[in-house]
């Protein structure tokens, strides 16, 4: 049995509206050069059309990606900056507990040689209790227990 979750949709419209400062400077840097080298207008308008088609593609990628897959055999973390080991088997991890560094609130799976993964659960469409819990279980099964 596998699980997956998504981005939270705060975490993916603050990646967006970054992603949206970025093509408004590049919009702003291709005014500036279109002007000087007295480029037709269509040049410009052009830009600001495709780049904010991309980042509504971006905004539907972020939405639908699965950011932390749990499965029968591990777990796989990806996008969240700073998780440390973003994948590992269920015999590897010593324990999941609950931290919180630097007052983020975080599901921590400690791993007996390599080191750990940090999760926040801030950054997840997903109650923190409910994945929490989902994590001890697949972890507990990984052992080859069956009781919860």
């Amino acid at each position: 049995m596998s699980s997956g979750y998504r981005l939270a949709p705060h975490v993916a419209a603050r990646l967006v509206g970054l992603l949206l400062v970025a093509v408004a400077v590049l919009v702003v840097l291709l005014t500036i050069v279109s002007a000087a080298l007295r480029w037709p207008a269509w040049v410009i308008v052009g830009t600001g059309v495709v780049a904010v088609v991309v980042a509504v593609v971006v905004a539907v990628i972020l939405l639908r990606i699965t950011v932390v897959r749990l499965d029968d055999d591990g777990y796989q973390v990806r996008l969240i900056r700073g998780a440390g080991v973003t994948s590992a088997r269920w015999t590897e991890v010593t324990e999941a507990v609950a931290a919180s560094p630097r007052g983020i609130d975080c599901l921590v799976i400690r791993l007996r040689e390599r080191g750990t993964t940090t999760i926040p659960v801030d950054a997840l469409a997903a109650d923190p209790t409910a994945f929490a819990l989902d994590v001890r279980a697949h972890l507990r099964r990984g052992e080859g227990r069956t009781t919860p």
